[in-house]
């Protein structure tokens, strides 16, 4: 619990300091609620899943730190996150490996207009990575949504991990459509919110998640 409440106090600390614009403030307290996130899964059971998903955070506390630094340095948060999703991914194959064509389906589709939005914004040399990104977070987003309904696997986990990443895709998302589309003034919130409960339905899995023994 104690975690928690520190990623809140970040989290709050980072909101207010966007709001009356002090920036090193922000830029100190924005990793704090990912920092939480990551001792609070040392309390998950041990193993690939936990692994997985504590090279995830890893990956997106450097992206949070990146993205925010006072040079533009988004291709290289952009690479923080693809890996991000790529170990989130490897975390949900450690326990299922179904092909779950629906759900392949379902995340193509999210990724694809995700990615068909931005470009039409003509994102001239960003076009080939923003386009391998999306391919990564509907990748992730398949592997969440596969596990749901799995003999095996534990209902919460598999509900919790599914809506964890498709907020972080809605986040995503409305990063890419506030850089390059259509800025809007509630952005900042809207984007940090659901990123932030994304990463914690992610990390929550990880309490409630077992190994199917039919995969070992």
């Amino acid at each position: 619990m104690r975690y928690l409440l520190l990623g809140l106090l970040g989290a709050a600390v980072f909101l207010y300091a966007r709001l009356i614009g002090l920036s090193e403030l922000g830029l100190f307290s924005k990793g704090i609620p990912v920092i939480a996130l990551l001792l609070w899964l040392r309390n998950a059971p041990n193993g690939l899943y936990r692994h997985w998903l504590s090279i995830g955070l890893l990956c997106s506390l450097a992206g949070d730190i990146l993205l925010d630094w006072p040079a533009d340095l988004f291709v290289f948060g952009l690479g923080a996150f693809h890996l991000a999703h790529l170990a989130y991914l490897r975390a949900y194959l450690s326990d299922c490996k179904q092909p779950a064509w629906l759900a392949l389906l379902l995340a193509l589709t999210i990724g694809g207009t995700m990615f068909a939005t931005l470009a039409s914004a003509h994102l001239g040399p960003l076009l080939i990575p923003v386009a391998c990104y999306a391919l990564a977070i509907s990748a992730m987003l398949w592997r969440a949504l596969a596990r749901l309904g799995q003999p095996g696997l534990n209902t919460t986990s598999t509900r919790l991990a599914a809506i964890g990443a498709a907020l972080f895709v809605l986040s995503d998302s409305l990063i890419g459509i506030n850089r390059f589309v259509a800025p809007f003034e509630a952005a900042p919130m809207a984007i940090m919110l659901s990123y932030w409960l994304g990463q914690w339905g992610i990390a929550a899995s990880a309490f409630k998640q077992r190994r199917n023994p039919a995969l070992t």
